[in-house]
């Protein structure tokens, strides 16, 4: 493919961001521009002349301006291959002069439908299709026209056409593969809004754009990226990095885990994730109180690990932070006092983050396929109901909440202890439940006299009970659910020990 010599461009964007640069780049480069509507009125008034395209077609835009560019002398413009002789034997017969550059992007549908108040019918109005039926057209074409649907690559083509009048073979190509992205990406979230009140569709269609290349991924010899669902930033994508180091995957993977957890916390909270599982969380009055408390609960697993708060930081609570080594450290806001001590830490990743958002979907990958799922949703055992002789105490309830929401946020097994809204310990990942009873009995040591225990998912047997009683538990909260639970049941009673059934199970995998 030879460069193609860019003689007539037509342009039509809704991001106007350096369109009067670049068609001033054109017109000094004797291209002949052909526009339409407001692009059309942002460059005729910048001084460079522009044909209307109503004056290409001979027609005027119709429909409230749904058709301007649907038309012959347009698309034949764009879609004559230049290497067929019958083609450019019809575009002479037709009066049609070729169209060698082709400038879209399109209405921003994703912002419309993301207004709380959007109607159904305004968001369809907000669905371009001359826009997109240029690109793909000019795209299809790549051999004989280049395409540009970003102002980030205005630079690149007007580079090329000053220094050779043409794009190379190589741009073109480069640009018709990112036009094509462009408006699946736009379809797929059409298609998203329409599809909305469908739970899991017949035909999943993503669409993600890159935020930034990570260093690696897990580790070092795996390549990987970061990316963001749809165009509007949202969750991890929505935080504003304030200082430190650039983010691995693995600090995006633990960040998600600990935000998910505290955003779930009632008074101020703090948790402390490590590979994905808190090795700390608790809730107190103060925000500092709560880190320390949640340090408390694994201070060696904490080492390196992710802090996440759900009240904005103050300086106590950062100057408590930087006494240990943190990898990341993520508020919804900072003072500016706490900003300047953990920022002092030239490593430490500080991040503002948006408020909590939970995924339609969770989505992840296997092999050769994906696995989709609901989210799962906030849920701190309110409708819990007491199934032992024992009731629990005011107190014991407050801490079978807190210790219910932890569960939820730790991989299965997953057994956690905590006492005056506390962990204290915490099992977690370990292939049978007893086993992660006894290690959560380990870690909290003598502060499992009197604490509360949550499982993520029933006792199978009564030993796992047994274990945690042995500990110094004094109250229990699970799912329930077991075809032995009334032997569980008929255990706590034994022990004397309140326990409660959600009737929820919250296996993390």
């Amino acid at each position: 493919m030879p460069a193609v010599a860019v003689r007539r461009a037509l342009i039509s964007v809704f991001d106007k961001s350096g369109v009067v640069e670049l068609a001033q780049g054109l017109a000094e480069a004797g291209v002949t521009i052909v526009s339409s509507g407001g692009t059309a009125r942002a460059i005729a008034d910048s001084g460079i002349a522009v044909t209307p395209v109503s004056e290409v077609t001979g027609a005027p835009e119709i429909l409230g301006g749904r058709v301007k560019t649907l038309h012959p002398m347009i698309h034949g413009g764009i879609l004559a291959d230049r290497s067929v002789p019958e083609h450019m034997q019809e575009l002479a017969a037709g009066s049609i002069t070729p169209i060698d550059l082709v400038v879209c992007n399109l209405y921003p549908f994703e912002r419309a439908v993301a207004h709380p108040s959007v109607t159904e019918a305004e968001a369809i109005e907000q669905i371009d299709i001359g826009g997109p039926a240029m690109v793909r057209a000019a795209a299809k074409n790549f051999y004989s026209v280049a395409v540009v649907v970003s102002p980030d690559s205005y630079a690149a083509v007007l580079a090329e056409i000053r220094a050779s009048g043409g794009v190379s073979d190589e741009l073109r190509a480069t640009l018709a593969a990112e036009a094509f992205r462009h408006t699946a990406a736009y379809d797929a979230a059409i298609a998203a809004y329409l599809a909305r009140a469908e739970d899991m569709p017949d035909r999943l269609v993503w669409d993600a754009d890159k935020i930034f290349d990570l260093r690696y991924g897990e580790n070092p010899h795996q390549s990987a990226a970061f990316y963001k669902s749809g165009r509007l930033a949202s969750g991890l994508a929505g935080a504003e990095q304030l200082g430190g180091k650039e983010l691995s995957y693995n600090n995006l993977l633990d960040l998600d885990a600990a935000w998910g957890l505290t955003s779930e916390l009632e008074g101020h909270g703090a948790a402390i994730i490590k590979h994905s599982n808190p090795c700390g969380a608790a809730v107190a009055d103060r925000l500092h109180l709560a880190y320390e408390r949640a340090l408390e609960c694994d201070p060696t697993s904490a080492f390196g690990g992710i802090v996440a708060l759900n009240r904005a930081c103050d300086a106590a609570t950062a100057e408590a932070i930087t006494k240990i080594f943190t990898e990341v450290v993520a508020a919804p806001d900072f003072d500016a006092d706490a900003l300047e001590a953990l920022t002092r830490k030239k490593s430490l990743r500080v991040l503002r983050m948006p408020g909590f958002t939970q995924a339609e979907r969770e989505v992840r990958s296997v092999a050769g396929a994906l696995l989709v799922q609901s989210p799962d949703p906030s849920d701190d055992g309110r409708e819990a109901k007491v199934v032992t002789t024992a009731e629990p105490t005011r107190e014991q309830w407050d801490d079978l909440r807190f210790a219910w929401v932890v569960a939820k946020h730790t991989k299965s097994n997953a057994i956690v202890f905590a006492s005056h809204g506390v962990a204290v310990g915490v099992g977690a990942g370990q292939m049978n439940r007893l086993e992660a009873a006894e290690l959560a009995a380990r870690r909290s040591g003598d502060r499992s006299k009197g604490a509360v225990c949550a499982s993520d998912a029933f006792f199978p047997f009564r030993d796992g009970l047994d274990a945690v009683v042995a500990s110094g538990v004094a109250a229990v909260v699970q799912p329930g659910g077991s075809v032995r639970d009334d032997e569980v049941i008929a255990a706590a009673d034994e022990h004397g020990i309140a326990m409660v059934f959600t009737g929820r199970r919250h296996f993390r995998h």
